[in-house]
């Protein structure tokens, strides 16, 4: 389990082909600030975007870890197959304050940056959800973009999808990757795990299982 607050900015040193054919994953080498690395040993969860990782290889001096990912999380993922900057957070312990809200780590679809502009001393962003997500996104509600914790200042159903927006304060921008979106850029989702269960209890199939 995660809480959508980032405890570090990493980057995506290397990636390696784990074979010749689609079905092969990707083992990730990536970098990260000092002393990130002093608790985590082999077999610990980071998030890398919002995407929960297994760490395979750890390196504490040369600031490195490494990261098998296989070819059904790259399709269900974006960002984690090419070097660049991620949002990495460790996995959360019982004694941890709940910053943002409870997440999984898994990808619940992914989304695209329609618009990203400054307004005043903040940034709006604006994403085009896929529309099966759009019964789980509510105003004021929680989502997780690319493993940072936000929240819904307002959505609009429309036919391409659930446009949402989001205010990102200047804290934000710089202690995450997210400063780097711009339109077009596409973005890691997950819906919020209160949402998913309240969906499942309400569900009318469930209403119909005799007691």
């Amino acid at each position: 389990m995660f809480t959508g607050i980032i405890t570090g900015l990493g980057r995506i040193a290397a990636v390696q082909a784990l074979g010749d054919s689609a079905s092969h994953g990707k083992r990730l080498t990536l970098e990260c600030p000092p002393a990130y690395l002093d608790d985590v040993t082999l077999g610990d969860s980071i998030a890398l975007n919002g995407a929960c990782m297994t760490v395979t290889g750890i390196s504490p001096a040369e600031r490195q870890f490494s990261v098998d990912i296989s070819a059904e999380s790259l399709d269900k993922t974006a960002g984690l197959d090419t070097p660049g900057s991620v949002n990495l957070e460790k996995a959360l312990r019982a004694n941890d304050r709940l910053g943002g809200h409870l997440v999984s780590g898994h990808v619940d679809g992914i989304g695209v940056v329609t618009r990203f502009a400054q307004v005043g001393e903040s940034w709006a962003l604006q994403l085009l959800a896929p529309t099966s997500m759009a019964k789980y996104l509510a105003y004021k509600g929680s989502i997780t973009v690319n493993g940072v914790s936000l929240t819904v200042n307002l959505v609009d159903d429309l036919a391409s999808g659930c446009q949402i927006s989001i205010n990102l304060i200047p804290h934000t921008l710089h202690n995450t990757a997210l400063g780097q979106l711009q339109a077009g850029s596409r973005v890691n989702l997950e819906i919020d795990l209160i949402a998913r269960y309240v969906e499942r209890m309400l569900s009318p199939a469930l209403q119909t299982v005799p007691a």
